[in-house]
């Protein structure tokens, strides 16, 4: 098993013999690789913005925003792109180097709304950021027009493995989230694609997504791990609680066999001590979600706000990544002293 080589190749039994590395083991052995590809002083700071709110017909089992379910999430409509642009700017003031606009659709569709979200994409990457948009189910052509616009990124979460999948989500199917990843790859749009900690998945489930996502060629650059948030209303609503050791080895084993792209720490952040935090930084997490109201996408998902971020950082002497260079399209080796 070579470490720290980039490979499409990857066996789930090697992954699986990763995964259960002793922990410190693990931990240092990510942090090696991690430091073969990236400065570890650095963490990319995000900002998601709900573009729109609620109302998507599909059926996932953990989300607030799905019409199925009685949450305290309401539907509303999509917001206008002044508005949207204002967000992006004092989200830039704060150091934030990557907008991401989630709208809460089960597919784009080619209307009035996705000519307005194409503005915004065109506006907030005019202010020379890295601007990401998970938007449901796209086109190869919708894609297209997404990277005419100027988007960097393109998220489409395979959530969890495809054995557990349909367990969660009935309304789309496995393969037609891989289609829309392979849409965005006909394009020079990066992808960022993870999954949900929490669901009720078995350890092999969490091997089977990291082996599906690790033998994607290209591997996305971008990783997302998410932690569950139980969300009142929901069937998943009383999940227990995901064990910080489960995110750490999860995070340390996504960047062992995806060495070259970003693992980012998405939602659930809120709920981990500063300490448990460090913990995933040293594992190979290198970009975490902020925000300026203390929610990530919507009320249901607590989010740190920038200030308390800031502290932390600090405290930890880590910095703010800037925005990527246009011309890169994924991270490459870098030599860290």
């Amino acid at each position: 098993m070579s470490v720290g080589r980039i490979r499409y190749d990857w066996q789930e039994a090697e992954i699986q013999a990763i995964y259960n590395t002793p922990l410190l083991e693990l931990i240092y052995q990510a942090a090696s690789v991690h430091r073969q590809y990236h400065d570890p002083k650095q963490i990319q700071v995000c900002k998601l913005i709900s573009i729109k709110t609620g109302g998507c017909p599909e059926d996932c089992n953990y989300c607030a925003q799905s019409s199925r379910y009685k949450t305290e999430v309401k539907a509303q409509a999509l917001l206008e792109k002044d508005t949207v642009v204002s967000i992006a700017q004092k989200a830039k003031q704060t150091g934030v180097s990557r907008v991401c606009m989630g709208a809460a659709w089960r597919e784009v569709r080619d209307n009035s709304q996705f000519e307005t979200v194409l503005e915004m994409v065109q506006e907030v990457t005019a202010m020379g950021l890295e601007v990401c948009c998970t938007l449901g189910m796209l086109t190869a052509e919708q894609a297209k027009r997404l990277e005419e616009a100027g988007l960097y990124a393109y998220n489409h979460n395979l959530d969890t493995s495809r054995e557990h999948y349909s367990t969660i989500i009935t309304t789309r199917t496995y393969d037609d989230r891989l289609n829309t990843i392979e849409n965005v790859r006909q394009t020079n749009v990066t992808v960022c694609s993870g999954g949900i900690l929490g669901l009720g998945e078995t350890a092999s489930d969490r091997i089977a997504m990291l082996h599906t996502l690790a033998n994607l060629s290209p591997h996305p650059e971008s990783v997302p791990i998410n932690i569950l948030s139980q969300v009142p209303g929901t069937p998943l609503e009383n999940q227990p609680d995901v064990p910080i050791w489960d995110i750490v080895r999860m995070i340390a084993t996504a960047r062992i066999v995806m060495p070259a792209s970003d693992v980012r720490l998405s939602a659930g952040r809120a709920r981990l001590s500063q300490v448990e935090q460090a913990f995933c930084f040293m594992a190979g997490a290198n970009s975490i979600f902020s925000s300026d109201d203390n929610k990530m996408l919507t009320v249901t998902t607590p989010c740190p706000d920038y200030d308390t971020d800031r502290e932390m950082l600090n405290l930890l002497g880590l910095e703010m990544r800037p925005p990527a260079q246009r011309e890169v399209k994924a991270a490459s080796p870098a030599v860290v002293g």
